[in-house]
C-alpha cells in the first residue's frame, strides 16, 4: 500500500478498520492510499455512519488527509449525479472517471485502485434501476476492462465483473486493434463488432512543399544549362529548407555537397507526397464512397496480399511490370535519377517534369488510381494488371462495399440475442484483405506459433536495417538498444518485435514442423551474423505481458543463452555486462545463482496486473516539474522485471543500470492506419524509454523509427524526421484538416490530441523544433477558418489546444516566431 513496505495482507480487509487506521494518524501517503481501499470496501451511507460515530480528532484527522464527504466531487446533495441522457428505452452514458484525480499519474491502470463509488454507483443504476437488457460500449477503448482484477478468467470479486456482472456488452471495435479488443473480450466478457479503419489517401503536395519540388526541379534543370542560375538556386533552396526547418529534421550537411543535400531533401519531398494518411474518419454502418472509396481501395491494392502473386500481386509492381519499367516502385530509392523508359501511357499523365525516380512511382499512382477509379481501362496486353484489377473489382470493392451495412447488422443482431460471426483481426492495408468485410467478433492470433516463420523473416530485415543506419550515423554497431514490445503489434504482425530483438541478439526461432509452433531459440554463430551481439533491453507493454506469457520465456532464454556464451566481450556485449553485474550482486551478498539471474534480467514492464508507463495522466494534468521527473516516473512505473522466476519482480534499479548504458531507443510502427501524433502510446514508450535514459544517467540517445508498414522494404530513420513528417505530411496538411472538420467536434478533438501528443514528444524525447510547433499553430490557430471551426464545433478543444501551446512556451518547448502568439493563446485559453 506504500513505499514504506506495507501491503495490503498487512491491513484488515475490513472498511471501517481502515477508517479507523485513517483517523488514528498514519502517514499521508498511506492515508491516501488506504482511503482508496476504504470507498471500494464500504458502501457509501456506511463509511458516513461509521465517519459520524468517529471521536472528533479522529474525523478532523481522515479529513484533512482525505476532505469532508461534502467535498467529495462525486457527491452532490448527498447523491451520485450521473451523466444520462434518456431516450425512451434507450439511454446514452458517459462513462465515469475511473480514479479519484488526487494521484492522475496511477489513477488510468493502477492495479490497486478501486473504481470509486460514483463510478460503481452508474453500472448499478443500469442493472437495477434502468434495468438494461444490454450495453454497448462506443469509443475505443473504455476503461471497464482495465479495473482491477485477474488478467482472465474473472472471478466475483475482480472489479469488471463486479460492475457490469452478467449484462450482455457489445462493442464495436476498429478491425487493426486485436489486442485491446482481446482485453475487452477477456475481461469484460464484450462481444467486438469489428469496423473500418478510416479511409486513407496519399498526402501530396502543398504549400511550401510544393514550392519546394519546384525549385528543386528548376535546379536540377539549370545545373546542366546556367550554373550561375543553379548556384543562386541552390541557395534559395537551402534558406527556405532551412526557413520550414527541413534542414533540421533531415540533418543536412553542407560537407556531403550540394548535390547530395539536394538528393536527399528531393527523396524527403517524394516521400512526403507519398505518404499514406487518413481522410476523416470512419463513420460506423457506413462504408466510404466516392474519392474515399477509390483511394481506400487503391491502399488496399497497392501492397501484395497473400502469397504476392497473380491477382494479390501488387498493382504498382503490376503495372511496373507490364509497361516494362524493370523498377520495384514498393523499394525504389524515390530520389534516385531515372534514366529508365518513359511510356506514353505515363507520358500523358502528368506535364510535370520527369527526372526521378519518385516522378516515376508517382505517374505509376495516378495511372492505378484512374484503374481503380474506372476512368480508363488498361491496355489489352497488361496481363499483370488485368489480373490484379479482376481481383479488386471481384473481391476487395464488394467487400469494402459490405463493410459499412454489415457492421449496423452484426450489431442489431447482437443486440437480437444473434451470434455476431467470427473473424480475422489486422491492418487491411498490410497485405490482410481477409479481415474484410468489417462486421465481425474478431479474433487475434494462435499465440503458440508467434513469432512466425514470414515475422521472423521480416524482424531479420528490420534489425539488419536499424544496425545498418546505425553504422551510418556513428561510425560503429550498437552495442545496447532498447526497444519497446506493444501486445497489439504482435498480434497483428505475429510477432515482428519479438523477432527482432532475437534477431539482434543473434538467435532464430525454432518451430514444430507439424505444427508451425514455436519450440525454442537457436543461437547463431559470430561468423554467421558478421557483427557483434546486441544487449536487448525490453520495455514490454501490460498486454504483452498477459498475451504473450511464453514469448516473454523465449524472449528470456535467449538472453539467458547470449549471456552463458564464451565470446569476447567486444562481440557479445550482453555476456560481459551481466558477468560484471553478477559479480557486482554477489560481492552483495547475493548467492551466485540469483546473482546470475538478477543480472540477465532484460525484460521490464509495469507492475504485474497493471497497464501504461505511469507517464499519461502526469503529463495531461501538468503535474511534474521537469523532463527528469518524467524520466524517473518512467523507470518506478516500469522497473518490474519479467523472466523465468521472476515474475514481475521489482527491480528498477536493474532498469535503471541498463538503460543508464543505452546508445539506441527503438520503436516499430507496422502500418500507415495511424501514426506517431495521433496516438499517445507512441510518445509515451518511445519518448518515455528516451527521458528514461537521461533520467538514468544516459546521454541523450539515438532514437530511431522504424517503419515496417511496407514489409518488402523497412525503413529505420532518426525520430526527428519521423516527426517532421507527420507533421508536414499530415498534421499540417489541409487534406487532413478538411476531412476531420468533416466530423465536427470529433474532428475538433483530433486537432487538439494532434498538439497533446507533439507536446508530450517535446517534453519526453527532445527531437520536437519550433518549426514543428510553428507549423501546427499556423494550421489550426493563426488559420481563422480552422480556429472558428474549433470555437464552434468543441470549443473545449480550442481552449485545449491554446493551453498545449502556451505550456510549450512556458516550459521552453517553443519559442514563437510572431510576437502576438502568446496574447492570441492566452484569450483562447482563458
Amino acid at each position: 500500500l506504500s513505499d514504506a513496505g506495507y501491503r495490503v495482507e498487512h491491513l484488515p480487509h475490513d472498511g471501517r478498520a481502515l477508517l479507523d487506521l485513517l483517523g488514528a494518524g498514519i502517514t499521508n501517503d498511506l492515508a491516501r492510499r488506504a482511503g482508496r481501499l476504504v470507498r471500494a470496501l464500504l458502501p457509501l451511507p456506511d463509511y458516513l455512519t461509521h465517519l459520524a460515530q468517529m471521536p472528533a480528532s479522529a474525523r478532523q484527522r481522515v479529513h484533512e488527509r482525505w476532505g469532508p464527504p461534502e467535498e467529495d466531487p462525486h457527491l452532490v446533495d448527498g447523491a451520485f449525479p450521473l451523466a444520462v441522457l434518456p431516450l425512451g428505452n434507450l439511454v446514452v452514458v458517459l462513462q465515469p472517471s475511473r480514479g479519484w484525480d488526487v494521484d492522475p499519474e496511477r489513477s488510468w491502470h493502477d492495479p490497486d485502485l478501486p473504481p470509486p463509488h460514483a463510478y460503481l454507483a452508474l453500472y448499478v443504476w443500469l442493472r437495477r434501476v434502468f434495468a438494461a437488457d444490454a450495453v454497448v460500449q462506443l469509443g475505443k477503448h473504455g476503461n471497464l476492462e482495465w479495473l482491477p482484477g485477474r488478467p482472465l478468467a474473472l472471478s466475483d470479486a475482480c472489479f469488471p465483473e463486479l460492475a457490469l456482472g452478467p449484462v450482455p456488452l457489445l462493442y464495436p471495435f476498429i478491425v487493426n486493434d486485436p489486442g485491446e479488443g482481446s482485453q475487452a473480450k477477456r475481461r469484460s466478457a464484450a462481444v467486438i463488432v469489428d469496423h473500418l479503419t478510416p479511409p486513407l489517401t496519399r498526402a501530396g503536395s502543398w504549400g511550401a512543399q510544393r514550392e519546394l519540388e519546384r525549385l528543386v526541379d528548376e535546379y536540377w534543370e539549370a545545373s546542366a544549362l546556367d550554373p550561375r542560375r543553379a548556384h543562386l538556386l541552390q541557395e534559395e533552396i537551402l534558406a527556405e529548407a532551412r526557413r520550414i526547418g527541413l534542414d533540421h529534421d533531415l540533418d543536412l550537411d553542407r560537407s556531403a555537397g550540394t548535390a547530395a543535400m539536394l538528393t536527399r531533401l528531393d527523396a524527403h519531398l517524394c516521400e512526403l507526397k507519398e505518404l499514406q494518411i487518413r481522410d476523416g474518419l470512419h463513420i460506423f454502418g457506413r462504408s466510404p464512397d466516392g474519392a474515399q472509396r477509390t483511394d481506400l481501395l487503391l491502399a488496399l491494392s497497392r501492397v501484395p496480399r497473400g502469397d504476392g502473386r497473380g491477382g494479390n500481386a501488387s498493382l504498382t509492381r503490376a503495372l511496373a511490370e507490364d509497361l516494362g519499367l524493370g523498377i520495384d516502385p514498393l523499394t525504389l530509392d524515390l530520389g534516385a535519377a531515372w534514366n529508365g523508359p518513359r511510356p506514353e501511357p505515363l507520358c500523358r499523365l502528368s506535364a510535370e517534369p520527369w527526372r526521378s525516380a519518385g516522378d516515376t512511382v508517382e505517374r505509376l499512382e495516378l495511372l492505378a488510381l484512374a484503374l481503380v477509379e474506372g476512368t480508363r481501362d488498361p491496355e489489352p496486353d497488361w496481363p499483370r494488371s488485368h489480373a490484379v484489377l479482376d481481383v479488386v473489382r471481384t473481391s476487395l470493392a464488394p467487400a469494402l462495399d459490405l463493410s459499412g451495412p454489415r457492421e449496423l447488422a452484426a450489431l442489431l443482431a447482437g443486440l437480437d440475442g444473434r451470434r455476431v460471426p467470427p473473424g480475422p483481426s489486422g491492418a487491411p492495408t498490410r497485405g490482410r484483405p481477409e479481415v474484410l468485410p468489417t462486421g465481425r467478433n474478431f479474433y487475434s492470433v494462435d499465440t503458440r506459433a508467434v513469432p512466425t516463420p514470414a515475422a521472423w523473416r521480416l524482424g531479420w530485415a528490420a534489425a539488419t536495417t536499424l544496425l545498418e543506419q546505425h553504422l551510418q550515423l556513428h561510425g560503429d554497431w550498437p552495442r545496447r538498444v532498447a526497444l519497446s514490445a506493444w501486445g497489439t503489434a504482435n498480434m497483428r504482425t505475429g510477432g515482428d518485435d519479438i523477432a527482432q530483438a532475437l534477431a539482434l541478439m543473434g538467435c532464430r526461432p525454432t518451430w514444430d514442423v507439424t505444427t508451425g509452433r514455436v519450440t525454442g531459440v537457436e543461437i547463431l554463430p559470430l561468423d554467421v551474423l558478421d557483427r557483434p551481439r546486441v544487449d536487448v533491453t525490453l520495455r514490454i507493454s501490460g498486454l504483452f505481458r498477459d498475451a504473450f506469457p511464453a514469448q516473454v520465456l523465449l524472449l528470456d532464454d535467449a538472453v539467458r543463452a547470449v549471456a552463458a556464451l564464451d565470446e569476447p566481450a567486444a562481440l557479445n556485449p550482453l555476456a560481459a555486462a551481466a558477468r560484471e553485474e553478477a559479480t557486482r550482486l554477489e560481492a552483495q551478498g547475493h548467492t551466485a545463482d540469483r546473482a546470475r539471474r538478477l543480472a540477465t534480467a532484460r525484460l521490464f514492464g509495469a507492475p504485474p496486473g497493471a497497464y501504461g508507463t505511469g507517464l499519461q495522466g502526469l503529463v495531461d494534468s501538468d503535474a511534474w516539474q521537469d523532463e527528469a521527473e518524467l524520466g524517473r516516473a518512467f523507470l518506478r512505473y516500469g522497473g518490474y522485471a519479467y523472466g523465468r522466476g521472476l515474475d514481475g519482480m521489482q527491480a528498477e534499479d536493474a532498469l535503471t543500470r541498463r538503460l543508464g548504458a543505452t546508445e539506441l531507443v527503438v520503436h516499430a510502427q507496422d502500418n500507415r492506419e495511424h501514426d506517431l501524433l495521433d496516438s499517445d502510446d507512441y510518445w509515451q514508450f518511445e519518448g518515455g524509454l528516451a527521458a528514461a535514459v537521461r533520467a538514468a544517467g544516459g546521454a541523450q540517445p539515438e532514437i530511431l523509427h522504424l517503419d515496417t508498414s511496407r514489409p518488402e522494404r523497412p525503413r529505420a530513420c532518426r525520430l526527428q524526421e519521423e516527426i517532421g513528417r507527420i507533421v508536414r505530411g499530415r498534421a499540417a496538411n489541409p487534406r487532413w484538416i478538411e476531412g476531420v472538420m468533416r466530423h465536427g467536434y470529433k474532428g475538433a478533438f483530433e486537432i487538439a490530441a494532434t498538439v497533446d501528443y507533439l507536446f508530450a514528444y517535446a517534453a519526453t524525447a527532445r527531437v520536437v523544433g519550433d518549426h514543428h510547433f510553428e507549423a501546427l499553430y499556423d494550421a489550426y490557430i493563426a488559420d481563422e477558418t480552422v480556429r472558428a471551426f474549433l470555437a464552434e464545433n468543441n470549443p473545449h478543444a480550442l481552449r485545449e489546444t491554446a493551453h498545449r501551446f502556451l505550456e510549450a512556451a512556458r516550459r521552453g518547448l517553443w519559442r514563437p516566431q510572431r510576437n502576438s502568439a502568446l496574447a492570441t493563446l492566452d484569450e483562447l485559453s482563458g
